[in-house]
């Protein structure tokens, strides 16, 4: 199921290798169960917007949620489920460089819902009101679309 999404400024392909990593370790962590339920969904706090994806997969031991977005990380056997362990650390590395921030919530045998947050109005370097500018890792001549 897909909520309604806002439209944001960053860097489109790399929102979407995001969004798209997100996406398949739902699937990817859904697949044992006989009924997969994936939701994509997002709600605007103050100045930014959180987005969420929730899985009722098999879910994860919050006591080893810190290790999630690090580098070749693994909470379950290479052998249950395929990867390399740099998703997630991509996906928190996109979001930072858009100025957001990345968590997830789970429940072992019951599924997660991993969020990243982006401003509505990315700031200048300089600080807040300063005026627009491109994300960190977004180049001005781009022709990539500036909206994901």
């Amino acid at each position: 199921m897909i909520g309604d999404l806002p439209r944001v400024t960053g860097d489109a392909a790399f929102l979407q290798l995001a969004l798209c990593n997100l996406l398949s370790n739902a699937v990817k962590y859904t697949r044992t169960r006989e009924s997969a339920k994936i939701e994509i969904f997002a709600t605007r706090s103050g100045d930014k917007y959180i987005f969420g994806v929730r899985d009722n997969g098999v879910g994860f031991d919050m006591k080893y949620g810190a290790k999630l977005f690090g580098v070749f990380q693994r909470l379950h056997r290479a052998e249950e489920f395929e990867g390399t362990g740099i998703g997630l650390a991509n996906v928190r590395r996109i979001v930072e460089r858009h100025e957001g921030q990345t968590w997830a919530e789970g429940r072992l045998g019951e599924g997660a819902t991993f969020f990243f947050s982006l401003p509505v109005v990315f700031r200048d370097v300089k600080g807040p009101g300063a005026g627009a500018r491109t994300p960190a890792g977004a180049s001005a001549t781009s022709s990539r679309p500036d909206h994901a």
